[in-house]
């Protein structure tokens, strides 16, 4: 029986795609920040569905909690207590407004949640992957400056992890909340094809997608937000104008649905490097920002982010670093500026 390990798989989108996996027989992890609504929902999908449920404690803002669930995660392998992986979802993640916040690391609680952290459990789970599985990113369409997702939300800037990870520290102006989600969305994209490029290096079989959920205002998403900005996004006339101005909207059923397919439907076995999107009822392969395929930034981004996270050696899967021909270990540089792009390269 297949097992996948789902961040963020207790709520939201990500509880709709763990009812719709366990409905399937697929056994789960379950890894979040709140031990007592993992447990609710493993016994739910326990008694309804008789699947094997494990649950583990993970903050994806801290370095420190993504390697301790790792560990946990590879002493149940190793003790014959869980399964290799069918697939790896990295679908935790937030938008965080009013004044900066900063992880446990010290590093913008943005770009620490949605990028560093799964980051970081890529790179630790890999070995445990099957070896025909998948790692799926949950990425947003607001990446895109050149789409009205993204002109709503804020254009990205550059994907430069250094400065996103230090960003409004040492007096320098902090990027607005909506651009620091966009940006780190953005990065995210740039993950799941620079894996891929990578894993493809390497002669590997699993495939690294990217995922567009679309806007699907009734999941906590905005739960930051005041009541009155909450209630007008959820409402009917809200989704109607979104949709009539372009901005792609779904369902949680729907992008949840979506996002299972992703992780184990045959049809999405060898469509490495690719991006999907969920929007009124269908899932398409889309193109993404054109910034996103750009594999120096993307190189570059993969590099900092693993001086970051303080990627040690002996962590690195060791088939990539064998036979992918990846660079060494970048020299310390100096930050870069964040100047912003609008879809051209620069």
């Amino acid at each position: 029986m297949a097992t996948v390990f789902i961040t963020g798989g207790h709520s939201g989108i990500g509880l709709e795609c763990s009812r719709q996996l366990a409905a399937r027989g697929v056994d789960l992890v379950l890894a979040g920040r709140s031990p007592q609504r993992m447990q609710a929902v493993a016994e739910e999908l326990r008694t309804v569905h008789d699947i094997d449920v494990v649950t583990v404690e993970l903050d994806t803002s801290s370095l420190a909690s993504v390697r301790t669930a790792a560990a946990t995660y590879g002493s149940l392998i190793e003790r014959g207590a869980a399964a290799p992986l069918q697939a790896l979802i990295c679908n935790a993640g937030g938008r965080f407004d009013g004044k900066e916040k900063y992880s446990p690391d010290g590093y913008e609680l943005t770009f620490a949640t949605n990028c560093l952290g799964h980051f970081l459990l890529v790179e630790l789970l890999l070995p445990a992957i099957s070896a025909d599985g998948r790692v799926v990113f949950t990425a947003s369409g607001t990446h895109d400056p050149d789409t009205m997702d993204g002109k709503l939300v804020g254009a990205a800037v550059e994907p430069r992890a250094v400065e996103l990870a230090n960003d409004g520290l040492s007096g320098a102006k902090p990027l607005p909340a909506g651009k620091r989600y966009s940006t780190s969305k953005l990065c995210t994209v740039m993950y799941a094809y620079e894996l891929a490029r990578r894993l493809d290096r390497a002669g590997s079989a699993i495939a690294s997608l990217a995922y567009d959920p679309g806007s699907v205002p009734e999941t906590g998403f905005l739960r930051n937000m005041p009541k009155a900005v909450q209630w007008l996004a959820a409402s009917s006339l809200m989704q109607s104008i979104s949709t009539y101005i372009g901005v792609t909207t779904s369902t949680v059923a729907f992008s949840g649905a979506a996002l299972a397919d992703l992780a184990v439907d045959k049809r999405y076995a060898t469509v490495s490097g690719k991006y999907f999107q969920a929007r009124e009822g269908k899932l398409r392969r889309r193109q993404s920002s054109k910034v996103s395929y750009d594999e120096e930034r993307a190189r570059t981004l993969w590099n900092d982010s693993k001086r970051l996270v303080g990627l040690r050696s002996e962590e690195e899967p060791a088939h990539l670093r064998r036979r992918s021909g990846i660079e060494p270990e970048p020299q310390k540089n100096n930050v870069l500026s964040g100047d912003e792009f609008t879809g051209r390269m620069m």
